[in-house]
């Protein structure tokens, strides 16, 4: 379902497109890509000089290698487009720094240790921090077993994806429709059509 129409006119004045990509390596790694991009649709004044419409503000891009426990074993970032070329630009050998981060333990709270505020660039580590649940998703069904749909009368271990959202906690009624071997009693939870 989309979001519902406005309920005045409205004239688009800028867009931020962020994209994440992950790639299976032959090497048994995985990358993943991320970029963040911010265009206006007018020209912009910036104190570096006029930045036509549609010419983008930020282009920036991050790419980090992890292992199948999600540990970063390489990390690359590049700024393409920004709002003072030969400042902003100089920061990407500084997410080498995400090396021996774990996506799943305390990641972003190391991320902002390491490169918050003056020590890396806003939107790169704001990219950055999108990266687990990215990661989560791009490792469903390859690298991690959620068992969505399948028979699960022989699994020994619960599938991952459950407790882990609102709609797959092990007392809910989702879970008790999809995964009922591993449904706890019912909390008060309402049909979806309640």
């Amino acid at each position: 379902m989309p979001l519902s129409p406005s309920i005045t006119r409205r004239a688009l004045k800028h867009t931020r497109a962020i994209s994440i990509e992950a790639f299976a390596r032959d090497d048994g790694l995985w990358d993943l890509d991320a970029q963040i991009t911010d265009i206006k649709t007018r020209d912009n004044q910036l104190a570096s000089g006029v930045r036509p419409s549609g010419s983008p503000i930020h282009d920036l891009s991050l790419r980090i290698t992890i292992d199948t426990q999600m540990t970063i074993v390489d990390a690359e970032a590049v700024s393409d487009a920004v709002p003072y070329p030969g400042f902003c630009d100089t920061i990407g050998p500084d997410y080498k720094k995400l090396i021996g981060l774990n996506l799943m333990r305390q990641f972003r709270f190391g991320v902002n240790e390491r490169l918050s505020g003056i020590k890396g660039c806003t939107h790169i580590t704001e990219l950055a921090q999108l990266l687990p649940t990215a990661a989560i998703q791009a490792f469903a069904g390859d690298v991690i077993d959620t068992r969505d749909g399948a028979d699960e009368s022989n699994l020994s271990e619960k599938p991952f994806q459950l407790d882990r959202c609102h709609a797959l906690r092990v007392d809910g009624l989702a879970v008790a429709e999809y995964y009922p071997r591993w449904a706890k009693p019912l909390s008060n939870a309402k049909l979806p059509d309640e």
